[in-house]
This record gives C-alpha cells, structure tokens and sequence, in this order.
C-alpha cells in the first residue's frame, strides 16, 4: 500500500505511447516518470531554471537503481512520491516511489546520486546554502520514516549455496 509518510512530488497517467509490446508500461517512461519528478523536487528545493540560468549550475544523475515491482498499464494514474536518503554540499541521494493512484500498489522505485555542476567545467561545486538547508530540513523529515526495502539493494543472482 502507499506510504502515505513521504510527499507527493508528481500525478501522471500513463499515456497509450508509453505501452510496449508486452501491453505494460515500458522500461524508459518509467525512467521518463522519475526524471520529470525529479524536476518537481529541483523547484521545490529553490534549485530552480532561474538559479541554474544565472549560476551557471546545474545537476547531473551520477547514478540511477530502478526496481519495476508491478506492471503499469495504460491510463493508469500513478503518484511519485520521494525521501532525500542523505546528501552534502554537492550530492543528492534520492529514493523515488512510483504507486498506482487507485489500487496503491508500489509499481517501481528509483535510487539516485545527483551531483550538483558547474557547468563551466564541468565539475562538481557546492550547492547555495540554502539549497543545502531545504534538502537537510528535507532529509530530517524523511529520516522518521522506516526505510524502503528496495534502497540500497544489489544487483545479481541469487544461488543456494549447495553442501
């Protein structure tokens, strides 16, 4: 069911273009979903088109985890949700949830390290304090909600070990 202790960053409903050959949502408008939410938490946290215009700064995802747990069809309505895991002066580590609206099944998830840019290089530098201080207030809020099984989860075959 969703977790209804972490914030709303963006509704979509999947559109009859994002449909593969296997009738579900196919795997990049899942990435596609994540970013453009992505987008929403950049405002929210004042790192804005404005700042990056006049700064000269931006920010780059270094890494991005999807897990698809449950297939999305067409017109689905679905809600993404966020937790700032952690971050410093120049990273972002993000868990983005992706739920169906109505039946409040967790679809999939995203884990992300962003990095903030200078762009003149590029090379990493450190974002404004006060974007700092929104994503710290950010992180402490999230911090009192149970971590999501998913966050942090490796990669690969899982074998018995035969004796």
């Amino acid at each position: 069911m969703k977790n209804t202790n972490l914030q709303t960053l963006k509704e979509m409903t999947v559109l009859p273009e994002w449909i593969d050959h296997n009738g579900h949502m196919n795997v990049a408008y899942y990435v596609l979903v994540f970013d453009q939410s992505l987008d929403v938490l950049l405002e929210q946290i004042e790192l804005t088109p404005e700042y990056r215009e006049a700064s000269g700064n931006t920010v780059y995802v270094l890494e991005t985890h999807v897990s698809y747990l449950q297939e999305v069809k067409e017109g689905d309505a679905l809600l993404i949700s966020f937790r700032v895991v952690d971050c410093d002066e120049k990273r972002i580590h993000l868990f983005l949830e992706m739920h169906h609206k109505e039946l409040g099944f967790l679809a999939a998830t995203s884990e992300q390290m962003v990095l903030h840019i200078d762009t003149s290089g590029p090379r990493a530098h450190p974002m404004p304090k006060h974007i700092q201080d929104n994503l710290k207030t950010l992180q402490k809020s999230h911090s009192l909600t149970p971590s999501p099984n998913q966050l942090g989860a490796a990669i690969g075959i899982r074998r018995k070990i035969v004796s």
